[in-house]
């Protein structure tokens, strides 16, 4: 039996479980194991870290009890991808070659930063940003804020495969593929950590320094882990804006 009928096979509250413990592993997995790489990249003089000023007193608990209610809210959702199976509103690939998996996850990736822009961008009009605001409170960010949001924007992020599945037959592993590269990508950009600082801010490996600057100066750099979707929308963020943070003694 494939991992897509498997997956069609379980109930309601086995969809439900398995999801929760997949994004608390996935949130786990991210938090952690990022904080022990920009550790050691410190450590051995690789990279730079972006924002030296210390977390608020309350920062982690915020983001573990924020990110908490996210992991509820990706994980329950589950049910809805598999609703559309149930219902015959999506299908899988049948027998798909390892190409058309490693396509398909191009091209969800690319869905990936244009679905976050237009959410983002969203999120930071007059209405949304009440609820988006919750995450703006890291303004020095960790890799414990990338799951850190109101429910209300977990849903409108989560929702990332449902069209895709309406318009095509994915395969099971590609789907599968976008929350996991989702979240290290995330981490990456949460990481407060410039791994490449010789690179430009447009490269595709500046993608923490750009997150950095959103957070320092929230006008600006919507995007997710490309600069694509901020160069064509004009609303790449001015580094010049940001004064340098003050720098520990």
């Amino acid at each position: 039996m494939t991992a897509a009928q498997i997956f069609t096979n379980l109930s309601t509250w086995q969809v439900m479980i398995w999801g929760l413990l997949f994004f608390s592993a996935l949130y786990l997995a991210g938090g952690l194991g990022m904080t022990a790489l920009t550790r050691f990249l410190q450590k051995h003089g690789i990279g730079q870290v972006l924002d030296t000023r210390p977390l608020k007193p309350d920062q982690l608990r915020r983001e573990w009890r924020q990110s908490f209610y996210s992991i509820l809210v990706f994980g329950l959702g589950m049910i809805v991808p598999w609703g559309f199976v149930q219902l015959g509103w999506a299908h899988f690939a049948v027998n798909p070659g390892g190409w058309q998996i490693a396509i398909e996850i191009g091209v969800l990736l690319i869905w990936n930063d244009v679905h976050f822009w237009i959410t983002h961008r969203l999120l930071h009009t007059t209405w949304f940003i009440r609820f988006h605001g919750d995450h703006h409170r890291s303004v020095v960010v960790t890799p414990w804020s990338t799951y850190s949001f109101h429910p209300l924007e977990a849903m409108m992020l989560g929702n990332i495969i449902l069209w895709p599945m309406v318009v095509h037959d994915f395969a099971f592993w590609s789907l599968a593929a976008v929350p996991g590269l989702s979240l290290i990508l995330n981490s990456i950009g949460h990481s407060n950590y410039d791994f490449f600082p010789s690179v430009g801010l447009r490269h595709p490996l500046a993608a923490s320094r750009r997150h950095h600057l959103h957070h320092a100066s929230p006008a600006g750099n919507y995007g997710f882990a490309l600069a694509f979707m901020d160069r064509i929308m004009r609303s790449e963020a001015d580094p010049l804006s940001v004064r340098p943070p003050a720098r520990q003694p």
